[in-house]
């Protein structure tokens, strides 16, 4: 059956619940849902055909662009053979070799073993339960405590929610949670017992929801010292920064730091299908080692750990990085995504512009530099104005978010940059 527009709307306002979406404005009768039927490249297209630019590539997702042949293949040619079947009792191809490809992307690292999920919030909740289960199996059940730093997003479950610190996002379910010791800035953990905590988790080097908020230089090298000093595990939560966003394969390596927990989501896949990996070390894989009637075992997992066609997509998608030199590619066009970024700065609503890589968050107010009420919605009209010009993107706040696939070119990145400023000057003035 294929649907009418009227009908798929009709269908989507009747039974759908939007995720971070007000369902009341969704549904209202004056509001028509854009529906994306197809997708090539850096490129996203509509029931009518309009084209427009996958400005946060797909909620942070996609990496080399939609619709890629070598990709589809991959998961086409793994779709022939089984699309999936248990990981409880049982392997796969594609999981082992991806499993030996993503420890081999961190040379020099401690990093020798994977933990498939679904994605970044089951990631980080393995990462945590992990954790937890490491410091009761070697004999300090008192390490039970988590660190995290002011607006983090470490994700919705309720063991990486725990983590986060996004008002919005995580206090209709503070009492729910475990507690978190806050953090600020690396300084701060000097004020805490380190005897009770177990872990310290961060985004390195761009916190997401935040707003595209950067992190000084050195950073993650101080965690790792205060960490080894402590006997504290530290998380590296790459959901979003992971695979070529920040202009190498994962931010930590900006800095040459390895951590004890690597949680990769996102553009695991490429943004083609759901797919996390928690990488952790041999020191805490032995910790979960014994014979069965001792109880050590990780008894945790999700009906779809390992999937073979994910697994199949994300070699498809490290194959691309290789065949088509992506990370080098990417260093050209970052210096055009930076140069052109800067000329924002001259709006007199942009009040600051975040950048990593080809991660960018252009923050809005008011020209005497005041924030706009955060009723008004600035950032989302910014982006409703951004459509029209053939930009789609999503804010976070007044805080525009730019991040498209790694395989813009400098016409895309410079088409995507004007139409941020043209739905600025329409939804700003």
């Amino acid at each position: 059956m294929k649907l009418s527009l009227d009908l798929a709307t009709e269908w989507d306002k009747q039974h759908i619940w939007h995720p971070f979406t007000q369902m009341r404005g969704w549904t209202a009768a004056e509001h028509q849902p854009l529906f994306i039927v197809s997708g090539e490249g850096p490129w996203l297209f509509d029931v009518a055909g309009k084209r427009y630019l996958d400005g946060n590539s797909s909620i942070w997702t996609n990496i080399h662009g939609h619709n890629h042949p070598r990709i589809n293949r991959a998961v086409l040619e793994q779709l022939n053979r089984i699309a999936h079947s248990s990981f409880l009792g049982f392997s796969n191809f594609p999981a082992a070799e991806l499993a030996k490809r993503l420890v081999d992307l961190v040379p020099g690292s401690k990093l020798t073993r994977v933990f498939y999920s679904d994605d970044g919030s089951t990631g980080m909740e393995v990462a945590v339960k992990m954790t937890v289960q490491y410091f009761q199996q070697i004999g300090l059940p008192q390490k039970n405590r988590f660190a995290a730093f002011a607006d983090a997003y470490h994700g919705d479950t309720l063991g990486a929610s725990s983590l986060g610190g996004i008002q919005s996002f995580h206090d209709k379910f503070s009492a729910l949670h475990f507690p978190r010791v806050p953090l600020s800035e690396v300084s701060d953990l000097n004020r805490i017992d380190g005897e009770t905590l177990a872990a310290v988790a961060i985004e390195p080097l761009i916190q997401g929801a935040a707003g595209m908020r950067t992190w000084p230089p050195g950073m993650l090298k101080a965690l790792r010292q205060w960490c080894n000093d402590h006997q504290v595990l530290l998380i590296f939560d790459e959901v979003m920064t992971g695979f070529g966003r920040t202009g190498r394969m994962f931010a930590c390596q900006h800095e040459g730091v390895s951590p004890d927990f690597l949680v990769l989501a996102k553009g695991l896949t490429g943004g083609y299908l759901p797919l996390a990996a928690t990488l952790t070390t041999e020191t805490v894989y032995e910790g979960f080692l014994g014979e069965f009637d001792e109880l050590r075992t990780f008894f945790y997992g999700h009906s779809y750990a390992g999937n073979p066609l994910g697994c199949a997509a994300a070699l498809g998608s490290l194959e691309v990085f290789e065949q088509e030199a992506v990370l080098d590619r990417v260093g050209n066009v970052v210096e055009v995504f930076q140069r052109e970024l800067g000329n924002l700065r001259t709006l007199p609503w942009v009040r600051d512009i975040r950048q990593v890589g080809m991660i960018a968050g252009i923050e809005l107010g008011k020209p005497d530099g005041r924030p706009f009420d955060w009723r008004d919605r600035k950032g989302a009209k910014v982006c409703q104005s951004a459509r029209e010009f053939g930009l789609l993107t999503r804010p976070i706040q007044d805080v525009v978010v730019l991040m498209p696939p790694l395989c813009v070119g400098e016409e895309e990145v410079c088409l995507g940059i004007e139409a941020v400023a043209k739905g600025i000057e329409v939804a700003c003035r």
